[in-house]
């Protein structure tokens, strides 16, 4: 059984920074992906960005040089720093985990960027 454990995210004005983070515990092979999808209501989830556990990452064009993802292999965990939020980066933003052919999600914590 793995679960992944999410914190941060919040209410920011546009220009903000914000952090969320994520931890996963449970059977997790050494070799896995971690990273961060949103979602908006009425739309598809979309990556936001990833990281494997070599550290090699991969980000959605709309967040390329305002998002950092880095992690903590040791502990399993996964950050994601947002810079200069927009309105448009509102969304639920869950925290995935890919180990053993098998896709894992947070439960989701809501990002509001106001205007």
């Amino acid at each position: 059984q793995v679960q992944l454990v999410e914190s941060g995210g919040g209410l920011v004005q546009a220009g903000g920074s914000l952090s969320l983070s994520c931890a996963a515990s449970g059977s997790i092979s050494s070799i896995n992906v971690m990273g961060w999808y949103r979602q908006d209501p009425g739309k598809r989830r979309e990556l936001v960005a990833s990281i494997t556990s070599g550290g090699r990452t991969n980000y959605a064009d709309s967040v390329k040089g305002r998002f950092t993802i880095s992690r903590d292999n040791a502990k399993n965990t996964v950050f994601l720093q947002m810079n200069s939020l927009k309105p448009e980066d509102t969304a639920v933003y869950y925290c995935n985990l890919l180990t053993i052919g098998v896709n894992y999600w947070g439960q989701g914590t809501q990002v509001t960027v106001s205007s």
